[in-house]
């Protein structure tokens, strides 16, 4: 394991932890904040492609504003092809019939596959220069990479305020977010 790699995994056991913690904490209100200022932050692309995700474990949850998002445009959620592959993104309502997919996260049993303008993105922490530590695969940052060569995507963070770090290690591979959002504040970038 490289010195990067070794550190980015004793920071995420630390801030699994602190969301954990957060998480346990939130008694909705946390959680109300956070989307209404998602909601505020998103308000100019209602109508674009909308990629959310189906919250697992200690994760904030971004259901709410994905349903409000999606009476005026698609909204799409993250589905894992397979190790070191890019996500894909399967069209999805508050209709959609949802299965158990990697990791335990839900993911439409079929639908169409579209490709989301905007992101909101799952993490484990943050920084303040809009870097992310998620998971450790991989899958986002290939994701947005690729959306962003072939012209572009807006990718927002959503989680605690308690996820946040210092600083995070950087990677040439690590793709920055654009904002993040949490119960407390709206960080943009660039």
């Amino acid at each position: 394991m490289s010195a990067t790699a070794d550190q980015k995994a004793q920071m995420r056991k630390a801030a699994f932890v602190r969301r954990k913690e957060a998480h346990e904490r939130d008694d909705g209100a946390m959680t109300a904040a956070g989307a209404a200022r998602l909601a505020t932050l998103l308000a100019p692309y209602r109508g674009r492609v909308l990629s959310g995700y189906m919250p697992i474990r200690t994760e904030m949850s971004p259901l709410s504003v994905m349903a409000q998002m999606a009476n005026s445009g698609p909204v799409c959620v993250p589905v894992i092809q397979g190790h070191g592959q890019r996500l894909q993104f399967q069209l999805w309502t508050l209709a959609t019939e949802m299965v158990a997919g990697p990791f335990g996260a839900m993911v439409p049993a079929r639908g169409d596959v579209i490709e989301p303008e905007v992101l909101i993105v799952p993490l484990v922490a943050f920084d303040r220069q809009g870097r992310r530590l998620g998971y450790g695969g991989g899958f986002y940052d290939r994701t947005l990479e690729a959306l962003r060569a072939r012209g572009g995507a807006m990718a927002v963070g959503f989680a605690y305020g308690a996820q946040e770090a210092e600083v995070l290690p950087h990677e040439s591979t690590d793709q920055p977010l654009d904002a993040i959002v949490t119960e407390g504040e709206t960080l943009l970038f660039g």
